[in-house]
């Protein structure tokens, strides 16, 4: 009793004396924010003067041409490296060479739409696509409709609601031409336009299929994009909405892309951060009924907001990977710039918050990230404070473990934590002594495996001690950089979706580690980390590095979990004892229905596993190499299917050889024909 009285009261001590640092930090931290605000605002009118003045104004073409040289050597310094820059330049050059290839030479040739358009489905189904019009150019008009009369599968309609004004009579003269000479083709004049969403409201009106899609008025489809889709749909008739790939264009020339968007499959956290599913979304008519279309408040992100009610909503949603949708860039259109439409960026925001609130989520804050204005870092609430038991496995290397706890210790906000070291086999004096001195500490315990070396094992011997609702399983050759790691990994494992979230581990020189994994990438194809060896300025792949999003798994050098879910599967998988078994759990997460999420927002040092060396370098020796091959088999024997899906989250059109996103271009001779 005096000793549990004992242990007490040097927690209280303890934290006690922290909250006195603390509060003397904010003393001081108020004292130079205020210090702070009074430069700022002297600098602000130092600055309005300058801005004001007729010499800076006669510099404006001076400064544009140095801001466009700064912005240059920006995007050449984010790649960090020689090395990563021609990699960057390679795969641009695969992606150039294959814009035709996913463009006019992709175009079904006669005996394929012959094909297509004598294709019988046991489904008899019709799409309805609405196309709200306002002041449309006419070449723009006219490639529109001709890209759906174009199409294989021939049960459609068209509907058109223009609120164009009086100037741009010309818009229904060519609709009403069209209307004329193809009935699928419906036309409505409006009295007065009504925006985006009251117009395609008015389209939706005319509709009478069983599957809705929503087409931009400038915009173009592929020919096979209906047939696609109606493969899908004749194949399951529990799918209620499909979304596909999408490119951008210019000049009126589908082979001048911009920008080739490969989404992943359904992701509900990518979609919280930015709506990457975008264009082409079809949907049930059922669907849409339940829940509505378009809402006018939500105008300039009216899309984003349907499509968070409509997937909220929907049985089964399938992603079609190939490009499908051809999205035109021109002055005006948020393609070509997002402050041509800066009001989508509150809009945007403004929807997010609405999806968040009737998913059951309080008091998140939703921030613009560096990647674009419309992509999202959201900050979500602890609904609690629990107990978070970090693991930490050890042998020897005690100046590892010393910068790993002294990190942990020295720069963790959140306070409800213990530290277990799993102490396994040192023969290192120093080790023991510095064991005595750490368990002095009333957050810290060491606890003793005497086995062989099995990382799975002694993790799982380790979470026996675990008085957490919550588990950490982390390296001890890792160092902590954000103050709020905890927290910002608890935030998503908090949720009854979730199951395992890691974070982002960078190099010491701040190459990025692991930013998530991918399945079957690497030599071995079993599994690999995506953006591997990039800057840590680097944005991503279609600003990936820049928002928390769901992965197939994450690395076991950091990883968070519900300690009922670690215990509910048997830990760790022992068969595994170094490689892919935190692959594995992940994956076991993943057949329970579970999420996992990758956060850029924790970020971590790793030094690579110094304390055991690692086994894919040339120094491997041959035990580990061998032990290596027969767990990388072992792996591809359990999730034989898994591998041959492959991973949900990373698009079948980029290259399993490449870690940053490289698309495989065609071969020589090779066409993306959709068949």
């Amino acid at each position: 009793m005096n000793r549990q009285g004992d242990t007490d009261q040097k927690k209280c001590d303890y934290y006690r004396e922290l909250y006195e640092k603390e509060r003397a930090k904010n003393q001081e931290l108020s004292s130079k924010l205020a210090d702070v605000e009074a430069e700022n605002a002297d600098l602000t009118y130092k600055l309005d003067k300058v801005r004001k003045s007729k010499l800076w104004k006669c510099m404006y073409p001076f400064r544009l041409v140095f801001s466009h040289l700064k912005n240059l050597a920006e995007r050449i310094r984010r790649y960090g490296s020689i090395k990563n820059l021609l990699a960057k330049i390679k795969s641009k050059k695969i992606e150039r060479a294959a814009y035709k290839s996913y463009g006019t030479l992709s175009m079904p040739d006669e005996e394929e739409r012959k094909k297509q358009e004598e294709t019988v489905f046991k489904r008899d189904l019709t799409f309805s696509i609405l196309v709200p019009l306002y002041n449309t150019p006419r070449s723009f008009l006219i490639q529109m409709i001709d890209s759906v009369k174009a199409q294989t599968y021939g049960k459609w309609e068209l509907c058109l609601a223009d609120g164009s004004d009086d100037e741009h009579s010309e818009v229904g003269s060519i609709c009403k031409e069209y209307a004329g000479a193809d009935k699928r083709i419906k036309y409505k004049k409006l009295e007065e336009n009504l925006g985006i969403s009251g117009n395609t409201n008015k389209c939706l009106e005319m509709a009478t299929g069983e599957f809705i899609g929503l087409f931009d008025h400038d915009d173009l489809l592929h020919p096979c994009a209906l047939y696609e889709y109606m493969k899908v749909l004749d194949g399951d008739d529990s799918v209620d909405y499909i979304y596909c790939d999408e490119t951008t264009f210019k000049d009126d020339n589908i082979d001048k892309m911009i920008t080739l968007h490969f989404k992943p499959d359904f992701a509900i956290d990518n979609l919280r951060a930015n709506n990457y599913i975008c264009h082409f979304s079809v949907f049930s008519r059922e669907l849409i009924d339940h829940t509505g279309l378009f809402r006018s408040q939500f105008d300039g992100s009216q899309d984003h907001d349907l499509i968070l009610r409509l997937t909220h909503n929907a049985k089964h949603i399938v992603h079609v990977p190939r490009i499908l949708y051809y999205w035109r860039s021109h002055a005006g259109s948020v393609a070509s710039d997002i402050n041509a439409k800066s009001y989508a960026i509150d809009a945007a925001k403004r929807a997010v918050a609405d999806h968040l609130t009737r998913c059951g989520f309080e008091g998140f804050k939703i921030e613009s990230s560096r990647a674009f204005e419309t992509i999202f870092r959201i900050r979500y609430a602890l609904t609690a404070h629990p107990l978070i038991s970090i693991l930490i496995p050890n042998r020897d290397h005690v100046e590892d473990l010393e910068r790993c706890i002294g990190s942990i210790i020295d720069r963790t906000s959140y306070s409800d934590y213990e530290i277990i070291v799993i102490e396994n086999n040192s023969t290192d004096e120093r080790t023991f002594i510095y064991y005595e001195a750490i368990e002095k500490h009333p957050a810290i315990k060491v606890v003793k495996y005497e086995g062989e070396f099995n990382y799975s094992r002694i993790n799982n011997f380790g979470a026996k001690y675990a008085q957490g609702e919550y588990l950490v399983l982390l390296n001890n050759d890792t160092e902590v950089i954000t103050r709020t790691w905890l927290e910002e990994l608890l935030m998503y494992a908090q949720r009854e979706d979730v199951g395992a979230v890691g974070c982002m581990l960078y190099y010491p020189d701040y190459t990025i580690q692991h930013a998530g994994i991918v399945l079957g990438l690497g030599a071995h194809r079993t599994a690999g980390h995506s953006h591997y060896g990039m800057n840590k300025e680097n944005l991503g792949y279609m600003g990936r590095l820049c928002y928390a999003q769901n992965v197939s798994a994450v690395t076991g050098a950091c990883l968070m979990t519900k300690k009922a879910d670690f215990d509910s599967l048997g830990g760790l998988n022992e068969d595994l004892a170094v490689a892919l078994n935190d692959v594995d759990y992940c994956l076991r997460l993943r057949r329970k229905g579970l999420l996992n999420v990758f956060t850029p927002f924790a970020e971590l040092f790793h030094y690579e596993s110094r304390s055991r060396g690692t086994d894919v370098t040339e120094k491997a020796d041959a035990a580990n190499a061998e032990r290596y091959n027969r767990e990388c088999e072992v792996f591809k024997g359990l999730f034989k299917e898994e591998l041959e899906k492959g991973d949900p989250y990373f698009n079948p059109n980029f290259s399993l050889d490449y870690s940053n996103f490289v698309i495989q271009g065609p071969k020589a001779g090779q066409q993306h024909k959709l068949v």
